[in-house]
């Protein structure tokens, strides 16, 4: 098997986003990842439709394109985790498992005897890793959470969206689920760093991953500008609060992205721009004085920019080494000649459809090559074959 954790195992107990986003990281990257789901029904994910995948013949599958997007490379097992004949199974998996994810509301695993302790004494180097809403201790401990309400008391709404006195103002999403995506990116980080801890001491570990400490460390540039400041962040739309020019911009047929990060490349936009001399202003000759008179720069680069084409802009500003692009479409992000040259876009067969689009993990090792050959699994395609390699046999079920 190829990737770098092709000796790790791990116990997926998660469902929804955050904990199979981690897993399918992990399984990226070579790990074997065992999906254990509730039998009968699977992850809650699987009846988030439609989309559906389609069959050979253009039929609805019973796989949605959520379930699809975070699943791929693991084995699917179905259990039961309120009987006791399952419970032992999962502790058999536990005692042979490297990590172990988990998404449960706080205390839930316990009452199944299959907390961090229970887990411990079958295996004392395992590495149980807990995501929740809200962590493990704390008033809010015992409530359920989902991205959307955590991307709203973590703050990240109230920097997101167009100024409330704008068109379309006032607290927006991000498009994609990205606290859940942090969430698990954060919890594979640990878990490794736990590994890699493990293998110096040989003890295992109690992770505790909370959605909303990610939201809160997510706030970044914005919660240190107010810390610094006083100033309580506001939405800007897409203006950067601390760099400029960095905005969405109209052009003569559409928009464009543009991102000056310097004062060098400030000097070469004035210049694609046919406006040499705003560069030796002094209101505009250093970023913190571009950021202090946004105010007066903004409308002379808009009224600027729109007399041209999106193509005549991209030209001028790639001669000139300045940042932009155009503003995507999702089906034009998988036409990029870029996108396509690093193989973000994989196909892989599938037992229903025939094949799976993809989207593949953005690592890329020299040493150790990420594969990615196995698709999303079937509700507990994997149930016989992993009972097996336990000496299990669960036909009379």
């Amino acid at each position: 098997m190829a990737g770098p954790l092709s000796h790790i195992r791990v116990l997926d107990l998660s469902r929804i986003m955050a904990g199979p986003w981690a897993g399918q990281i992990l399984a990226d990257l070579g790990a074997d990842v065992i999906k254990v789901e509730r039998k009968g029904v699977g992850d809650d994910t699987r009846k988030w439709g439609p989309p559906f995948l389609k069959d050979k013949d253009g039929n609805d599958t019973s796989e949605p394109g959520y379930y699809l997007s975070v699943n791929r490379g693991k084995r699917s097992v179905e259990l039961d985790l309120a009987s006791p004949a399952d419970q032992a199974v999962v502790k058999a998996l536990a005692a042979r498992s490297d990590i172990l994810l988990e998404n449960f509301k706080v205390g839930t695993l316990a009452r199944y005897g299959l907390g961090r302790d229970d887990l411990k004494a079958v295996n004392p180097r395992l590495i149980y890793c807990s995501i929740t809403g809200f962590g493990e201790t704390g008033p809010k401990r015992d409530q359920v959470a989902y991205d959307f309400m955590i991307q709203a008391m973590g703050g990240l709404m109230s920097v997101t969206g167009e100024r409330d006195d704008a068109p379309g103002g006032g607290p927006q999403k991000v498009g994609v689920p990205i606290v859940d995506i942090l969430t698990g990116m954060y919890a594979t980080i640990a878990s490794l760093a736990a590994l890699a801890r493990r293998a110096e001491t040989g003890e295992g570990e109690h992770i505790d991953v909370a959605m909303l400490d990610v939201s809160v460390a997510a706030l970044s540039n914005q919660a240190m500008n107010y810390l610094v400041s006083g100033a309580t962040p506001t939405r800007k739309g897409n203006k950067h609060p601390n760099i400029q020019p960095q905005d969405v911009f109209a052009v003569a047929d559409g928009h464009i992205a543009l991102a000056v990060g310097n004062d060098e490349q400030f000097r070469r936009f004035a210049e694609a721009i046919g406006r040499p001399e705003l560069a030796d202003d002094p209101r505009y000759a250093t970023n913190v004085e571009r950021v202090r008179n946004l105010d007066v720069l903004h409308p002379l680069i808009v009224e600027r920019l729109a007399t041209e084409s999106l193509d005549h802009w991209i030209a001028a500003f790639g001669e000139k080494a300045v940042p932009c692009g155009p503003i995507n479409t999702v089906p034009r992000v998988f036409e990029d000649p870029q996108v396509r040259h690093r193989g973000m876009l994989r196909e892989l067969p599938h037992p229903l459809a025939g094949k799976v689009p993809q989207v593949v993990s953005p690592m890329r090792f020299g040493n150790a090559p990420l594969a990615f050959e196995t698709p999303p699994p079937l509700l507990g395609e994997h149930t016989a074959e992993v009972l097996a390699e336990l000496g299990l046999d669960r036909t009379g079920d």
